[in-house]
């Protein structure tokens, strides 16, 4: 986890730092220490348009203003991000669980097409063993309104929702995971193709998912949560 915030990583060696000789490192002084030796994390924008929502398809309602989500697989929220390669571009798809922030399924693959977004949520619901009632929620991307995407929805009795156009914190939890697998485990990096970034992608996800902890779920990581 080459850039994992100073708060978790704080939290990570604080069973190290206690066993440590001399007086205690607070975490004030753990982050001087950080700055003094330049290594808190400097973030770097870039923006790739990969939603398109001028399209024919029905867009639905967003059904998750006010919802309590306190269960795993109650709430799935759905993106897709660029990765960028020497070349060109590839894309990841993601379904993330909303309440344990456990990434359940994902693909990668080299079009904006509907086949990355349907195998990623093929992935999440093989691990459901009642899909009934579960909501899936998602922007208004033309792979989340077709007719292949929300029929597969349909077929396993989830409820779907849709955030508003062009207003980025109706799926901010999707987004929050896009910025932590890209300036946390260095998917903004530009790979020599596409076999080295599937294999970057896998590992990112697999760490965020056993080993990085969340300060939303008290420093449980996501894997853990998503199993409890």
């Amino acid at each position: 986890m080459p850039r994992v915030g100073g708060k978790k990583l704080y939290h990570m060696l604080s069973p190290e730092l206690q066993r440590l000789d001399g007086p205690t490192l607070g975490r004030d002084k753990f982050f001087a220490l950080l700055r003094r030796h330049d290594l808190l994390v400097r973030r770097h924008r870039k923006y790739v348009a990969t939603t398109n929502s001028q399209h024919r398809f029905h867009v639905y309602d967003n059904i998750l203003t006010d919802l309590a989500v306190d269960q795993v697989n109650q709430v799935f929220v759905a993106d897709i991000t660029y990765i960028r390669l020497r070349e060109n571009f590839c894309y990841l798809a993601h379904v993330t669980d909303l309440c344990s922030r456990n990434i359940v399924g994902y693909d990668l693959s080299m079009s904006l097409s509907i086949d990355g977004a349907l195998r990623a949520l093929r992935m999440a619901l093989d691990g459901v063993a009642d899909p009934r009632g579960l909501i899936h929620h998602s922007d208004r991307g033309i792979q989340y309104c077709s007719h292949d995407y929300t029929s597969l929805l349909l077929s396993n009795n989830c409820r779907i929702s849709m955030g508003e156009a062009g207003n980025p914190y109706d799926n901010a939890v999707a987004e929050r995971v896009n910025g932590i697998l890209k300036y946390e485990f260095l998917l903004d990096s530009t790979f020599p193709d596409f076999d080295t970034a599937q294999r970057a992608v896998r590992e990112a996800i697999e760490t965020y998912n056993t080993y990085r902890p969340h300060l939303s779920l008290d420093y449980a990581t996501p894997a853990m949560r998503y199993a409890a």
